[in-house]
């Protein structure tokens, strides 16, 4: 009787695991836009460091990205099982601040283009503070400040891109019981902390890989070597780029479909066929989202600046 009920048992957990996987494939699907996003973002928000600085702290904003889920599977489940409408304005709110961020980054990219000799401008400049000499410990001190300044920053970023990514993994398991959801949504949570922060560490090493191919006595391996050098550079801008429109797309998109006026017109979009063009109407609802994201980022950051003059007042 006792080995029955051990096989019993077995039987039970092969097909608890058996579901699991083919959830958690489901939920990767659904998953996948939001993780472009999130890559870029990361890249973003971790590049710009001197080369010895720039794993530690792509390590250190992981580890506080699995922090933020641990965190959130079981409050999105606690939230889903008990109070399921909240989960929208909760998400709205961080959507709300990745716009704010979003706009933020715009703004000093400006200032930072009228102003070139902005003095946080040299202190971050990689080459600036090798040649400054007579003051090397201060550019340190000052260098390690911002750096966790950079990674808190990156960390809260993540907070909100994490939590969409697990609601929308909720979302593919909600008719599921309260253990398989929360084993999905861990697992997602686990492989997709994994997979984004081992993919930005290569990034940001690439100029490394590229010098050391660029080494080899291979003209072919030498030549490989010099594309990457020359190329990652532009690539480190490009995330930079697509990272601060992801803020704008990802803040608005969840606008778009929390509120049912803005969803409306995106349906609307995309019940349009233009010129018979599938990739054309995407473009367009794309576009339509990060124009919601900019708009509201230009509301947070006009909110933030009256409140920070009631408080100079």
């Amino acid at each position: 009787m006792m080995s029955i009920g051990l096989l019993a048992l077995l039987d039970d957990i092969t097909t608890l695991l058996d579901d699991i996987a083919v959830l958690s494939k489901v939920a990767a699907k659904k998953t996948v836009g939001v993780l472009g996003d999130d890559l870029a973002l990361n890249a973003e928000q971790v590049s710009g460091f001197s080369a010895d600085r720039e794993l530690p702290v792509v390590w250190a904003v992981a580890k506080g990205s699995l922090v933020n889920k641990a965190i959130l599977v079981p409050l999105a489940i606690a939230v889903s099982a008990f109070l399921p409408w909240l989960i929208q304005p909760i998400l709205m709110l961080g959507g709300l601040y990745l716009c704010y961020e979003g706009a933020e980054k715009v703004l000093h990219s400006i200032k930072q283009r009228r102003d070139k000799k902005n003095h946080q401008q040299i202190v971050l400049s990689r080459l600036t503070a090798q040649l400054k000499q007579t003051d090397a410990r201060l550019d340190e001190e000052a260098l390690r400040k911002q750096e966790k300044i950079k990674v808190k920053g990156a960390i809260r970023t993540d907070f909100v891109l994490s939590a969409e990514i697990i609601v929308i993994a909720l979302g593919t398991v909600e008719n599921q019981s309260i253990l398989i959801q929360a084993l999905v949504v861990s697992v997602i949570a686990f492989l997709v902390t994994v997979g984004v922060y081992a993919l930005v560490g290569l990034i940001v090493r690439l100029d490394d890989m590229g010098l050391a191919l660029f080494k080899s006595k291979h003209t072919l391996i030498k030549k490989t070597g010099s594309v990457i050098l020359q190329s990652a550079p532009w690539l480190i801008r490009l995330l930079t780029v697509v990272g601060t429109v992801a803020m704008f797309l990802v803040g608005g998109g969840i606008f778009v479909h929390g509120l049912p006026l803005l969803h409306g017109i995106e349906q609307t979009i995309d019940s349009i066929d233009l010129f018979s063009m599938p990739l054309l109407t995407s473009t367009l609802t794309v576009l339509f989202n990060i124009l919601i994201g900019l708009g509201l980022g230009g509301i947070a950051i006009a909110m933030a600046s009256l409140f920070s003059k009631k408080e100079a007042h």
